[in-house]
């Protein structure tokens, strides 16, 4: 099997990788496992001092690095500068400025006799299993946080972001970790029940889609390993009757077209109040159709490509059933004249619960609008899905917002603004959206071992 760069720009394959033989994957986690039972024996501080070499060289190549993005998945230029590559290097910052609070021994209250403490200790390898959609700072957020608790860590990246997983794993060789602790695998999926079957890893976390969850999560209970995952999402974007209908829309724009939608946690399902509704789709409408294609290297560009042609015109399928069951697109639609993976930002209304799309993650450009005639419709609305990652409530008044929030059954609300990330907040989801949490004081839990040491 060949591992190749595929430039959504310009169609164009750029570089090609070979994938490793199952003995070669094998040696690979031998190494990490040795590297790991020195590295576990290392300081906080020395950690801790890693990570804030990570941190800096992230910031000193953010161009290089965005560059990389760019090529091998589309993303526009300056979000990876600006956005992504920062927040990485903020995880850095906040494992190594937090972790050894964070597994600090901890005294268990009320015991009959004597005393008892609870020891936060390395596990072990960990395998991660990461997405291409935020190249960085998707196996950042895994790698930080399990490194600053000691553990090693080797990860399979998606297969069309080859340089960036090499990138990653020298910059850690570059600061100085010992040999072989963070490893990227040029593997198969088929050879995922490889690693996760061997001794030496001790736990698994995937980002990526429903599908691969679901499969990944069935060989880890298989063979017995913890497991965290990240999957996909339907995000409910509730704008409420009393709120600033031009606020409200300058949000769901970004919420939607950021990294042209193909993110987990975007707006996905917008809800809106009956009497605001039109204003809401006119506007919203205009922006979207205003939005221009171009180089996604350049800083005027208004989004970039989707990450591939299949993908483009998986999402064009999806659109094609909807409308053939009742939906209508009241803007985009269709592929841009351009060369590459173009979808136009589209907008799709008229969807009921008895079509296919009512319940299915439409990963890119395409926000689904419904009309709603009272708050408990929104409610009810957004809980209608199969999945449970984020939210947004838009309002006026923050307590009705937050009473709206508090009966939404997902992993996070957010209020008047839309579903982020940074490094100090939990993420992840309930329902087919995932479990276990990463970034946080819950992230670095996640992969140690809550050991009781009882004295008498």
């Amino acid at each position: 099997m060949t591992i190749r760069t595929l430039n959504p720009y310009t169609n164009i394959v750029e570089k090609t990788f070979s994938t490793l033989t199952d003995q070669e994957a094998t040696q690979k986690i031998a190494q990490a496992h040795d590297a790991y039972r020195l590295w576990s024996d290392t300081s906080f501080q020395a950690r801790a001092n890693l990570l804030l070499q990570v941190a800096d060289t992230l910031e000193q190549k953010a161009s290089e690095y965005a560059a990389l993005m760019t090529k091998e998945m589309g993303k526009l230029h300056t979000q990876g500068m600006q956005l992504e590559i920062p927040l990485c290097a903020q995880i850095c910052r906040y494992y190594a400025q937090n972790g050894e609070a964070f597994l600090a021994e901890e005294p268990v209250k009320d015991v009959e006799a004597g005393s008892a403490n609870i020891k936060s200790l390395p596990l072990g390898v960990i395998y991660g299993v990461m997405p291409w959609n935020f190249p960085f700072y998707q196996v950042i957020r895994f790698i930080a946080p399990n490194v600053m608790a000691g553990n090693g860590v080797v990860f399979k990246h998606a297969s069309n972001v080859p340089q960036c997983a090499e990138a990653i794993t020298q910059l850690f060789e570059e600061a100085g970790i010992p040999t072989g602790l963070v490893q990227h695998l040029f593997i198969s999926s088929s050879q995922s029940e490889l690693i996760i079957a061997d001794k030496r890893i001790q736990g698994v976390s995937l980002t990526g889609s429903e599908k691969a969850g679901s499969s990944v999560a069935a060989l880890a209970g298989k063979h017995l390993k913890k497991v965290v995952m990240e999957l996909g999402g339907n995000d409910p974007f509730i704008v409420l009757d009393d709120a600033d209908v031009d606020k409200a829309v300058e949000l769901a724009v970004m919420a939607k077209m950021f990294n042209s939608g193909q993110v987990c946690i975007s707006a996905k399902r917008m809800i809106v109040a009956d009497v605001i509704y039109d204003e809401f789709i006119d506007k919203f409408t205009s922006v979207m159709a205003s939005l221009k294609a171009g180089d996604p290297m350049a800083e005027d560009t208004g989004y970039a490509p989707l990450v591939s042609i299949a993908e483009r015109d998986f999402l064009l399928s999806q659109l094609k059933v909807a409308v053939s069951q009742g939906a209508h697109v009241i803007v985009g639609g269709e592929a841009e004249s351009l060369e590459g993976a173009w979808l136009k930002p589209t907008i799709l209304a008229g969807v009921t619960p008895e079509m296919d799309v009512f319940d299915q993650e439409l990963f890119g450009p395409i926000a689904v609008v419904y009309r709603v005639k009272s708050e408990q419709e929104a409610i009810d609305l957004a809980n209608n899905s199969s999945y449970g990652l984020s939210s947004a409530v838009i309002s006026k008044d923050a307590e009705r917002a937050h009473r709206v929030a508090s009966q939404l059954q997902c992993g996070a609300s957010f209020i008047n603004t839309f579903s982020m990330s940074e490094a100090c907040l939990p993420f992840g989801g309930i329902k087919n959206s995932g479990f276990g949490r990463e970034l946080g004081r819950l992230g670095i839990d996640e992969f140690v071992n809550k050991k009781l040491v009882r004295t008498l």
